[in-house]
């Protein structure tokens, strides 16, 4: 019955953490290792969508992917149909809205990793592409994959502004925390409640497969 929303809502959460994994990875590491007056603008910009209702977050997106825009006139361009209301919107604004968790976890992970390796290793003659995938993206490992897991659970939630660009289409945009309200606004309470619990499900076994990969690779670490 609700396989299509649960379905949708996957893709969804999947396209958004796929398409913040790079730029989350390469604005947290800039902010921890390269201490610049821009840092503190950077950062605030990031930060952002973590102060910000997510309703203004998804009304500035309409406005950016709407067809008037530059972005809109790209889309209608290159697809030949419009951004807003459709289940790209509905990552677009999720990846916005989730961004600003992947990278503090993502900073926290590298801020871990004894820079005197990282030193030893480009005096050694590794470059600085080579210090990053061989000694930077192992250490920080934990902290990465736990941004990646964190924001695809805020992404899988997400619902301010994922209503307010992408709409409430069902078979189209309809995700579950949309589905969630629109049940609540017609007062079907018994499918509130079965969406609510798979919502439940989901975001335990998320935390689980969260926690068993940190206890399984602290394992092998301290053997």
């Amino acid at each position: 019955m609700y396989l299509e929303i649960i379905l949708l809502s996957f893709q969804v959460s999947i396209i958004a953490t796929l398409m913040n994994i790079i730029p989350a990875v390469g604005v947290g590491w800039f902010l921890v290792k390269r201490k610049t007056p821009v840092n503190f603008i950077i950062d605030l910009i990031v930060s952002l969508p973590l102060a910000l209702p997510p309703v203004i977050i998804g009304f500035f997106l309409l406005t950016s992917l709407s067809n008037s825009s530059p972005l809109g006139q790209l889309s209608q361009i290159i697809f030949g149909k419009d951004i807003v209301f459709t289940w790209f919107a509905a990552a677009i604004a999720s990846a916005v809205v989730s961004f600003p968790l992947m990278v503090r976890s993502i900073m926290v992970g590298i801020a871990d990793v004894d820079t005197r390796l990282e030193q030893s290793a480009r005096i050694l003659g590794a470059g600085a592409w080579r210090v990053f995938f061989t000694i930077t993206v192992p250490l920080a490992y934990k902290g990465m994959l736990a941004g990646l897991l964190i924001g695809f659970v805020r992404a899988f939630s997400e619902f301010g502004a994922t209503v307010v660009v992408a709409g409430s289409i069902s078979g189209s945009t309809e995700t579950l925390p949309v589905a969630i309200y629109g049940r609540i606004l017609t007062g079907k309470d018994n499918e509130v409640l079965e969406l609510i619990g798979i919502s439940i499900l989901f975001a335990v076994v998320t935390l689980l497969i969260h926690n068993w990969l940190m206890n399984k690779y602290s394992y092998r670490e301290s053997k």
